[in-house]
């Protein structure tokens, strides 16, 4: 399909992860986009060098294997463009200094990934912006927040650790008419089941890591942007010389052909995990958006079409010897900062350094799990037989 026909109907997600980003007639006949290595790229006149009469002007401003994934990620989104950055952070911070200068006021939700945290505390901070963070449950509460050099929001929804949901449509009539820009890191849902753009936000940032990949063997990060701040994006990418090589596009463009497939059969999973888990006596709770028992889960049910595959749980308190009897030993579920591969992870998290003005209400062990492709009976077994050494250790008595 030519992700150019403007004439065509809307296809579906499922569709577009297929087709889009790939011109067979325009790759010899081969179905897979080609990877395009090269730096330099020569011109056949003065006249063409001086008027930019080639797709391409030089490496580090796109290619063909780079286009693939763009326009795939745009279409998703529904986006204007999408800019490819090395790695989610870098795709995050990029937005970021788009929309920010010195003496700017940024909102952050307190949930935010840790990376992003770090950014805002450092770099932003000598730069001469200041950061704020919010609870990320207050909704059009946000607008008491806000002061006369608020220039960007950040929101993501659910939080990569305790997934909370955010109200996008609501922050949106806030922040939209005084022309603040909201930036929403979409990792989890991934444009398949949540469409920022769609709800309000100006900016989708991406861990293209995570499910756009799917394999776990890849670095990479996009940045899909509205028609109101395409220009000013796509000004600081440029400056700052982000790019990425044309070998890791190919992987995230192979990786988007089978999102639909693994979204869905690891989202089912997950949610079916995250069910079996309400019912186990050593779980005090399981934060799942999908779940009824969810605090936003209105919210979710209102502008998600699915769930991602990472969730996390609480774990009746126990001392750190507790934990580690537990995770050491996992069969399956192996340890990893990561997620959104083809392969179960188990995390150990410590939420109170990485909040600041909303208090964690928990006192027993928060575990964020990755749920992959596995067979769902061989992870819950290990799951059980992982809580039996945590019970053990602990010396926990059961009713």
């Amino acid at each position: 399909m030519n992700s150019d026909d403007t004439n065509s109907k809307p296809r579906s997600p499922a569709t577009i992860v297929t087709h889009y980003g790939r011109d067979p007639e325009k790759q010899y006949g081969f179905v897979n986009p080609p990877i395009v290595r090269g730096s330099t790229v020569i011109f056949q006149s003065y006249d063409q060098l001086k008027g930019h009469k080639r797709p391409y002007g030089y490496g580090r401003h796109g290619n063909p294997t780079n286009d693939a994934v763009q326009s795939t990620v745009t279409e998703l989104e529904n986006g204007a463009q999408t800019f490819l950055a090395p790695s989610g952070v870098s795709a995050i911070t990029t937005a970021l200094m788009a929309v920010l200068k010195t003496g700017d006021d940024l909102l952050v939700c307190d949930t935010v990934y840790e990376p992003t945290r770090q950014f805002c505390d450092s770099i932003l901070e000598k730069m001469g912006v200041t950061t704020r963070y919010y609870d990320p449950t207050i909704g059009v509460g946000i607008e008491k927040l806000i002061q006369p050099n608020t220039k960007a929001v950040m929101v993501e929804s659910p939080g990569s650790l305790t997934f909370e949901v955010q109200d996008i449509p609501a922050i949106a009539s806030v922040c939209g008419p005084k022309e603040i820009a909201i930036i929403a890191d979409n990792s989890w849902a991934s444009p398949l089941y949540y469409k920022p753009l769609d709800l309000g936000a100006n900016i989708v940032v991406h861990a293209g890591t995570k499910m756009f990949s799917g394999h776990s063997d890849i670095m990479f990060g996009t940045i899909t942007t509205d028609a109101t701040y395409e220009k000013r994006v796509q000004n600081t990418y440029r400056a700052l010389g982000v790019c990425v090589g044309p070998d890791d596009s190919y992987l995230i463009a192979r990786g988007l052909r089978s999102l639909e497939l693994r979204m869905r059969e690891q989202g089912q999973k997950a949610l079916e995990m995250a069910k079996w888990l309400e019912k186990h006596p050593l779980v005090e709770t399981v934060l799942h958006p999908a779940l009824p028992q969810h605090p936003q889960h209105d919210i979710y049910q209102r502008d998600f079409t699915g769930p991602g595959a990472l969730f996390s749980l609480i774990l009746k308190p126990a001392g750190e010897e507790a934990v580690a009897a537990m995770v050491d030993d996992m069969e399956l579920f192996a340890m990893g900062y990561s997620w959104g591969g083809f392969e179960s992870l188990i995390l150990p998290v410590k939420i109170s350094s990485q909040r600041s003005v909303t208090q964690w209400p928990h006192d027993g062990n928060l575990i964020r799990l990755n749920i992959g492709l596995e067979g769902i009976e061989d992870l819950q077994a290990d799951l059980s037989a992982g809580f039996e050494r945590y019970r053990q250790m602990a010396n926990i008595k059961l009713d």
